[in-house]
């Protein structure tokens, strides 16, 4: 994330944050308040909280959220990033949309979303992918999309969606996914 130009000063909000694997080093770098976090499994959110405890960081103070709606304004702030690492390929479409849509709500004008998915050579590829140790379907978790199926998907939250080189140890798809200009 700190090549893509994230400072401590940002504030960034980790969609799907588990007990926080990834959140931790975020946590670690970012100033005091501005990582924020939210999950569908509250006993993932609570193991978070004793590993923020367990590794010192708890004067960091992490925001941290259970939720199933994607309820980001809850938080009462804009982001300048948002993450959703490992978090697409587990959602169906009209799902995307949704966290789409109330993710754009809470960046800021600059502000960028980076998530991932497994890719299809196509849209409405209905076979199976292996990618790697990962069997992925088109409609049971975990899911695999095009790159088309993802930016149309973007467009109808009002979002665009460029791919991005950032490696990925599943053999997922990086994007960077920013806010179409205002009309």
């Amino acid at each position: 994330m700190k090549q893509r130009g994230l400072l401590p000063e940002h504030k960034l909000v980790d969609i799907g944050c588990g007990a926080l694997r990834g959140g931790i080093h975020l946590i670690r770098y970012l100033h005091k308040g501005n990582y924020f976090g939210i999950d569908i499994n509250r006993s993932l959110v609570e193991a978070g909280k004793l590993e923020v405890a367990a590794v010192g960081l708890s004067d960091k103070e992490p925001n941290l959220l259970v939720s199933d709606e994607f309820e980001l304004s809850r938080f009462g702030t804009q982001f300048d990033y948002a993450l959703a690492i490992s978090f697409f390929t587990h959602l169906y479409m009209n799902h995307i949309v949704h966290c789409l849509v109330e993710t754009n709500r809470v960046l800021k004008a600059n502000g960028k979303l980076y998530a991932t998915f497994f890719e299809s050579p196509y849209s409405g590829y209905s076979h199976p992918i292996v990618h790697g140790e990962i069997t992925t379907n088109y409609v049971s978790d975990p899911f695999h999309y095009s790159l088309e199926e993802m930016k149309a998907l973007a467009s109808v939250a009002g979002m665009g969606i460029e791919p991005d080189d950032w490696c990925n140890p599943r053999r997922q798809k990086m994007l960077c996914i920013t806010q179409l200009a205002k009309a």
